[in-house]
C-alpha cells in the first residue's frame, strides 16, 4: 500500500483541490472539477489520495509504545503528572501512537477532512455511471470515518463537518457536538461504504475492498460499544448493546463471506509469527496491509526498533503480562507453584506457543554472518529480559536502519474473531459455538490443546486480579487474555484499556525475570553459555567471558538507579520506578490543544486539562 500511495500522491499534486493546513483555511482548484469527477479514471486518481492519511508500517510498529505491557527508556508525558498540558507540542514521549491518532499530525488538523468531503460533494457527473460513484463515495465515507473515529477516540465531543468549509463558513467556528451525533454519522459513513464499495477482494491486500469495510465497522463498534458500557459516567449505557449488535453482525458477515482464516500453515511454532515476518501479506489471514517494496526503498524500521539500544524506546514486555500467557494444556501459568521464582529458562517453557514467537527465548537463533546463532534476550537492549521479536527478521543484517522487508498489516483475521468474541460475550450470548470458531481457533495454532471447544467457567484470579479486578464473568477475562496476547505489539492496547475504563493499568510497575541472587550468571537459554548477571557497586573481576553484567546498585553515579531488583539482592529486575507514573480521569481523552481554541473560542476543554 505504500508504494501505491507514494505514485498517487504524485498523481494527486496535480489534480488536488486541498492541501488546507488547518480547518479555517481554504485552497484553490487547481483543474477543472469535470476533468476529476468527470471520468472514472479521475475519480480513482482522486480517491487513491485519502490512503494517505493511513498510518505507516513504522507507525503501527510504534504504537504499542504506550501501553501496559511495554517497560521503555523513557515514561510517556502523557503518563507523568504535569508533563503533559494543553500547550504540549513535544509529543516525542507518545511518538508514532499520536501521528496514528491524527491521521499524520500531532494536534488538531483537519486537511484530510475537507479533501474526502469536497470529493463526496461533487462527486456526481451523471457521465459517470451511479453504482461507480457510489463506489468512490463509498470509499471517501470509509476514509471519513476513519479521520472521525480517531478524533472521538483522542477527544471525545468533535465537531461533525460533512462539507467542504469555504471561507466566512459559521461552521468554521462551531462547538463540539455530542458523541452520540458523531458516532452515530460514522456509522452511516460505514454502511454506506459496506453497501457500496464494489470490490470484494484485492490480491495486493492494499486497498480498501468490502470485506475491509465490515473489518473496520466491527472495530469501530466494538470500541463504541464497550465504551458506552463501561464509561457508565456518559449516561450511554442503553445504547451500549446497539453497538455491541453492530459489531458482532459485521464480524460475522466477513466470517461468513470473505473466505479468511486462520493461518496454520507453517505449524505451532511459526504459523502467528509468519504472519508478521513475510514479506508478502500471508492471504488467507491478512485483510489490509502495508506493503514493503524493496526495489522503491519502501522499507520500515522494525529491527532496528526492536534491536538498537540506542534508537527508539527499547520496547520491553513485563513480566506481569508475561505471566498472562497460558500454558499448553489450556491451565494458566499462574497456577503453578513457585512461577513467582521461577527462572527465565524455565518459565518459558511448555507456554502457549505465541510466546516463543513474541519474544526471544528458548532455541531462537539469528543469522549472522550467514551462520544461525543461539541468540537470547540481549540486555544491551532489555531492561527486563522480555525482548521482542514479533516484527522483526531474524538476520542481523536488517538491524541497522530501514531495511525490513516485511508487510505490516493493519487489519488481520485475527482481529476479526476477537471482535466477534468479545461483542456476544459481552452481549451474554456468546455460545461454546462461537468459542470454538474464534478464541478456540486462534488457541489451537497457538499449540493449546485444551479449552477449545468449551467457554471457561471458572475466573482466572491472577487476571482479575492484576488486571481486570470489576470482571467476574470468566469469559470475558479469557477473550481479554487473548486479545492482549494475540494482538500485542498491533497498536490496539492503549484504545482497549481506555474503552474498558482501565487506565490505571499504564501506573502498573515495570518488571522483569526473576534474579536469584547477585554476581550470579545465567543461561538464558540453555545452550551451555552464560549470559547475564547483576552485581551492586564494584563490576566483578576477573568477569566471565561473554556474560553482561549489570549495575542494579540503589545509586548509580550518585543518582537514583533506575534498574534494580525487587527485594534488594534478588527478585524480579524493575526497571524506572524513579519516576511515578500516574492516571486520572482526565486521561482519558486528550486536550483539546489550546491554540486551537484560542482561534475557535467556542470548542470547549476537556474536563480537567
Amino acid at each position: 500500500m505504500i508504494v501505491m500511495k507514494k505514485i498517487y500522491w504524485l498523481l494527486f499534486l496535480i489534480i488536488a483541490f486541498c492541501v488546507s493546513c488547518e480547518l479555517e483555511q481554504l485552497p484553490n482548484a487547481t483543474v477543472s472539477k469535470e476533468a476529476v469527477f468527470g471520468s472514472e479514471k479521475g475519480l480513482e486518481l482522486y480517491a487513491n489520495s485519502f490512503y494517505n492519511m493511513l498510518p505507516s508500517a513504522n507507525d503501527i510498529l510504534r504504537i504499542d509504545g504506550m501501553s501496559d505491557f511495554t517497560a521503555r527508556r523513557d515514561a510517556p508525558a502523557f503518563f507523568v503528572a504535569g508533563s503533559y498540558t494543553p500547550t504540549t507540542t513535544d509529543i516525542t514521549n507518545e511518538s508514532a501512537y499520536t501521528r496514528v491518532s491524527l491521521g499524520g499530525d500531532a494536534n488538531w488538523v483537519w486537511t484530510s477532512l475537507r479533501n474526502i468531503n469536497y470529493f463526496i460533494v461533487n462527486c456526481n457527473d451523471p457521465k459517470v455511471p451511479a453504482d461507480v460513484r457510489n463506489n468512490y463515495i463509498g470509499l471517501a465515507k470509509f476514509f471519513r470515518a476513519w479521520f472521525y473515529f480517531e478524533k472521538v477516540k483522542r477527544y471525545g465531543d468533535v465537531p461533525w463537518v460533512s462539507k467542504p468549509l469555504e471561507v466566512g463558513d459559521p461552521d468554521l467556528n462551531k462547538p463540539r457536538d455530542p458523541r452520540t451525533l458523531v458516532m452515530d454519522s460514522v456509522l452511516a459513513d460505514l454502511n454506506y461504504a459496506c453497501a457500496n464499495i464494489k470490490a470484494t477482494s484485492d490480491a495486493s491486500r492494499s486497498l480498501v475492498t468490502k470485506y475491509v469495510a465490515y473489518a473496520f465497522k466491527a472495530r469501530v463498534c466494538l470500541f463504541e460499544g464497550t465504551f458506552r458500557k463501561y464509561h457508565t459516567e456518559l449516561g450511554l449505557t442503553a445504547s451500549a448493546t446497539t453497538w455491541l449488535n453492530e459489531a458482532a453482525t459485521a464480524s460475522k458477515k466477513l466470517m461468513d463471506e470473505a473466505g479468511f482464516k486462520v493461518y496454520e500453515g507453517a505449524g505451532t511454532s511459526g504459523s502467528y509469527r509468519k504472519i508478521f515476518t513475510n514479506a508478502a501479506p500471508v492471504p488467507e489471514e491478512i485483510i489490509f496491509t502495508n506493503v514493503m517494496d524493496l526495489t522503491l526503498s519502501v522499507l520500515n524500521t522494525a529491527n532496528w526498533i526492536f534491536t538498537s539500544s540506542t534508537t527508539g524506546i527499547r520496547f520491553n514486555f513485563i513480566r506481569t503480562f508475561i505471566n498472562t500467557y497460558l500454558k499448553t494444556d489450556g491451565t494458566p501459568f499462574t497456577d503453578t507453584p513457585g512461577y513467582e521464582t521461577m527462572l527465565f529458562k524455565d518459565e518459558v517453557k511448555n507456554r502457549d506457543k505465541r510466546l516463543q514467537q513474541t519474544i526471544r527465548m528458548g532455541d531462537y537463533k539469528r543469522l549472522s554472518a550467514g551462520v544461525l546463532v543461539s541468540t537470547p534476550p540481549s540486555f544491551a537492549y532489555s531492561y527486563t529480559g522480555y525482548q521482542p521479536i514479533k516484527w522483526s527478521l531474524d538476520d542481523v543484517y536488517y538491524d541497522t536502519r530501514d531495511l525490513n522487508i516485511n508487510a505490516v498489516s493493519m487489519f488481520r483475521y485475527g482481529e476479526v474473531l476477537l471482535n466477534y468474541a468479545e461483542a456476544k460475550a459481552e452481549l451474554g450470548t456468546l455460545t461454546d459455538a462461537d468459542w470454538a470458531l474464534t478464541i478456540g481457533k486462534l488457541r489451537t495454532r497457538a499449540g493449546i490443546t485444551g479449552g477449545l471447544t468449551t467457554k471457561p467457567t471458572v475466573v482466572d484470579t491472577y487476571l482479575q486480579t492484576n488486571y481486570f479486578p470489576g470482571i467476574t464473568d470468566p469469559v470475558i477475562l479469557e477473550i481479554r487474555r487473548d486479545r492482549g496476547i494475540e494482538l500485542c505489539m498491533e497498536g490496539f492496547r492503549f484504545y482497549d484499556l481506555i474503552r474498558w475504563k482501565r487506565g490505571q493499568l499504564f501506573a502498573m510497575e515495570w518488571n522483569g525475570m526473576y534474579v536469584p541472587a547477585l554476581v550470579t550468571p545465567l543461561d538464558l537459554n540453555e545452550d551451555g553459555v552464560l549470559d547475564v548477571a547483576f552485581y551492586q557497586g564494584t563490576k566483578p573481576s576477573p568477569a566471565v567471558s561473554g556474560v553482561t553484567y549489570i549495575d542494579v546498585s540503589n545509586t548509580v553515579g550518585g543518582k537514583p538507579n533506575a534498574q534494580k531488583l525487587k527485594n534488594g539482592t534478588s527478585g524480579e529486575l524493575t526497571w524506572l520506578n524513579t519516576i511515578p507514573r500516574v492516571w486520572a480521569d482526565k486521561n482519558y481523552y486528550y486536550p483539546i490543544p489550546e491554540a486551537d481554541r484560542l482561534m475557535n473560542t467556542n470548542l470547549v476543554q476537556n474536563p480537567g486539562w
